[in-house]
Parts: C-alpha cells; sequence; structure tokens
C-alpha cells in the first residue's frame, strides 16, 4: 500500500483521538493543536498525528537521538504482559527514537534493524538543522510498527493496550508537554505507565 493509500484508509476507518490533555499548565500552559488516527491490520499497528501550533524544530536528524528536544509526537504501549513498555518518540522529520524497558531509568534502544521495520511518513521534508519560531506550522507523521516490536504475537492478539499519546518539544520556543491521557504527576514525566489509558482492538 503506497502512502497516500495508507493515510486516506487511516483518515476514513482508524479511530481517532486528540492530545490535549495540559497537565502543568502554571509552568507549560501551551496547546498546540494536535489529533490523529490509529488502526491495525494483522501484523501492524498505524498511527498518524497531525499537528498544528507554533514553531517548527528539528535538530535530530538521524534514528535514535533527541527527538523529543524537537517539534515530536510520541507512543508509549504497554507489553501484554505488563513486564515492560515500549516508547516510540517521532520528530517532524520522521526520525525516531524507540526503546523499551520496566522504568525511565533502564532504557535499551531499539536497534537500527528494529527501526528499519518502522515505516514513516512525514509531510515534512527536512534534511537540515531547522528552527520556526513564533510561526504557526502544521505537520503530520505517520508510524506503521510491527505488533512483535510492541510484545505482541500475530497469534495472541489481546483485547486491549494499554498506551498514551504525547505531543512535546522540549526545545522549542514554546516548550509544551500534552497528553492523551491524563498524568497526575507535580512535574511532566511521560515514563509512568499507570496513567496510560486502555486501546481496544477490534
Amino acid at each position: 500500500m503506497d502512502d497516500r493509500t495508507l493515510l486516506n484508509t487511516l483518515e476514513e476507518k482508524g479511530a481517532r483521538f486528540f492530545v490535549n490533555q495540559v497537565n502543568w499548565p502554571d509552568s507549560y500552559p501551551y496547546c498546540p493543536a494536535c489529533s490523529g488516527r490509529i488502526a491495525r491490520t494483522e501484523g501492524f499497528l498505524a498511527l498518524h498525528f497531525h499537528v498544528n501550533g507554533l514553531d517548527l524544530r528539528v535538530a535530530s536528524l538521524g534514528d535514535n537521538e533527541r527527538p523529543w528536544e524537537d517539534s515530536c509526537c510520541e507512543f508509549f504501549v504497554e507489553d501484554p504482559d505488563g513486564s515492560v513498555y515500549y516508547n516510540f518518540e517521532v520528530n517532524a522529520a520522521g526520525k525516531l527514537l524507540a526503546a523499551m524497558g520496566a522504568g525511565r531509568g533502564d532504557r535499551k534502544q531499539r536497534t537500527a534493524a528494529d527501526l528499519a521495520r518502522i515505516r514513516r511518513i512525514a509531510s515534512s521534508v527536512i534534511t537540515e538543522a531547522t528552527e520556526i519560531s513564533g510561526t504557526i506550522m502544521t505537520w503530520d507523521v505517520a508510524l506503521v510498527i510491527p505488533l512483535d516490536l510492541m510484545g505482541i504475537r500475530e497469534n495472541n492478539l489481546p483485547k486491549t493496550l494499554r498506551a498514551n499519546f504525547y505531543k512535546c518539544g522540549d526545545k522549542t520556543a514554546h516548550p509544551h508537554y500534552v497528553t492523551w491521557n491524563p498524568i497526575g504527576t507535580p512535574k511532566p514525566d511521560f515514563h509512568r505507565p499507570e496513567y496510560f489509558g486502555e486501546l481496544e482492538l477490534q
């Protein structure tokens, strides 16, 4: 399936989500518009983020760098057995950080071979460091993630997954930490699986 067909199919048939929870309004009140669609096939989970808001920053031009400092969208999902969770963090250029572990302090980055299996579709073609501040920018990024990279076997698909979606930009001109499911910590911390919400797999 080509990129256009995939994105059109997600738009027509995917479940809609909104990343609009401002959990730390005193310190980080800015909330760009961020929504998306998510769907699964027999072997993959596909998600498409759409962002409209101030700034566009891309400093990470390779995988497994620091995309969370850029204009970034993230998907965290717990292994069905609850032992570890997986983080997939992608900037506006489609550069991806992916890791796994039981908590923030023991993350193991995925290999280059694993990352090569994750399809990325980015609306912004960015090949050099970019920083645009104070201007409304619109961009999209999609990921197609093999289920086995989330601990799921095709013949043993769970009915639900615990997960969260995030929009962040640590070093953008308007830093923000926005979530799908609310997080009840005193300061921004996305590595909190106890605050994951539930996704139903149909």
